[in-house]
């Protein structure tokens, strides 16, 4: 780290000396002096990692820094964008502590910091940053608390504090007080608490994923949303506050404690990513009303597994590209529409296996799409087919045993 008395802020020091003594040559500078100042201190608190030259353009005797310096764009000799790092995969970025003095550049409507191993807080004077559009300090080690400070920040539209240390709830301001807020990624940190019970804000991509959060999903959530990730926490209740989020195109919210019945709103072709596995949701897989008027189409994926899901299964998942439903209690026969999609090569991974499943109707003499992924194993069946598309965590046994099957079919004939 840099010693107060840097050989940046001595040249700055000795640049204002001579613009005093030659004040016809402020105007060479082309940048506000104030804002030279803040770049000297936050230099100071920052340097390269070995291998990475991110500061050497920066010559503080240069006429013009806002031409200059990397990673630095200027309007009226003001400070409007600032990217520390360069953001290549071969150089190492930056250490170094992220300086107040940041706050000093009061026309800044842009702050990114590429990845490096910057440590330390956020400062909370960033709060001050009045013009200030999108604020990324993402894949450093940043610790300490969000600052409650960034829910003054008028005009922020894109929040990116990913994969960092942060630590403590997330202050609720983010969630309703900011009405230009439309991206928020806090993944990979080490948040805690709970989430506001109302998220006012007209998000379209909010990333919470890998932390410690707990408590329940907000009861109400913004109808704007788009892609929302909550995977990896500790949160837990119902899925409230989803049903009429009809723009939601991804849903992750796998690895929970959530619990209760799926929304049959959310098995809807347009909700083309959902991952809801490795959760404690029951019930049946739900069939929407009305039916959906499409298909779900190329790329699509459904993961439901490792859940405590029963009944038989609706066919209202059956053109689904990449479909999990292994590790559940579902059980009957598998509908005819899920065959018909396998067989036209709609549906090319087709996870069932630990189920209590009785039949997979196939087609006499019609052999299966080459490419097709399909495990049937250890249901109330002894599968023909659907064995080299196991996974290695089905295991070897082939079906259930005879006594489990009888209790779950509630005494129905078992194959």
């Amino acid at each position: 780290m840099a010693k107060p008395q840097s050989h940046a802020l001595f040249l700055f020091l000795l640049l204002l000396l001579v613009n005093a003594c030659h004040p016809s040559h402020q105007n060479q500078n082309k940048i506000s002096l104030n804002d030279l100042a803040a770049l000297a201190a936050i230099k100071d608190s920052l340097t390269d990692i070995p291998g990475s030259n991110f500061f050497s353009t920066w010559d503080f005797t240069s006429p013009d820094p806002c031409s200059t310096f990397s990673g630095i764009t200027c309007s009226l000799n003001r400070v409007t964008i600032l990217t520390l790092g360069t953001g290549l995969s071969n150089t190492p970025g930056l250490a170094g502590f992220l300086s107040p003095s940041l706050s000093n550049l009061t026309e800044l409507t842009q702050l990114i910091l590429y990845p490096g191993i910057v440590t330390g807080p956020i400062p909370l004077q960033l709060g001050r940053l009045s013009n200030l559009r999108v604020l990324s300090l993402t894949n450093n080690r940043l610790k300490g608390p969000i600052p409650s400070s960034l829910s003054s920040l008028p005009n922020l539209h894109t929040l990116d504090l990913s994969y960092n240390q942060l630590t403590g709830s997330i202050p609720a301001g983010l969630f309703t007080e900011l009405a230009q807020l439309k991206v928020v990624i806090l993944a990979s940190n080490q948040l805690s608490g709970e989430l506001p019970r109302t998220v006012s804000a007209e998000i379209l991509h909010l990333d919470l994923k890998d932390n410690k959060l707990t408590g329940a999903l907000p009861l109400r959530l913004p109808s704007t949303i788009r892609y929302l990730s909550a995977s990896k926490n500790m949160m837990r209740g119902p899925l409230n506050g989803l049903q009429s989020l009809s723009e939601l195109e991804f849903l992750d919210l796998s690895m929970n404690q959530f619990s209760g019945p799926i929304p049959s709103s959310l098995l809807r072709p347009t909700l083309s990513s959902l991952f809801l596995q490795r959760n404690n949701l029951s019930g049946g897989v739900p069939s929407p009303s009305p039916p959906p008027s499409s298909m779900y189409g190329e790329g699509s994926i459904v993961d439901l597994s490792h859940n405590f899901l029963t009944g038989e299964l609706s066919p209202v998942l059956a053109a689904v590209e990449t479909l999990f439903l292994n590790n559940n209690h579902l059980m009957g026969r598998v509908p005819e529409e899920y065959v018909k999609s396998v067989y036209r090569g709609s549906t090319k991974t087709l996870y069932l296996q630990h189920n209590y499943i009785t039949g997979f109707p196939l087609k006499a003499g019609l052999a299966l799409p080459d490419t097709l992924s399909l495990c049937l194993t250890y249901n109330c069946m002894i599968p023909s087919v659907g064995l080299m598309g196991c996974p290695a965590s089905a295991g070897g046994q082939l079906s259930r045993p005879r006594s489990q099957c009888v209790v779950f079919n509630h005494g129905r004939p078992i194959p």
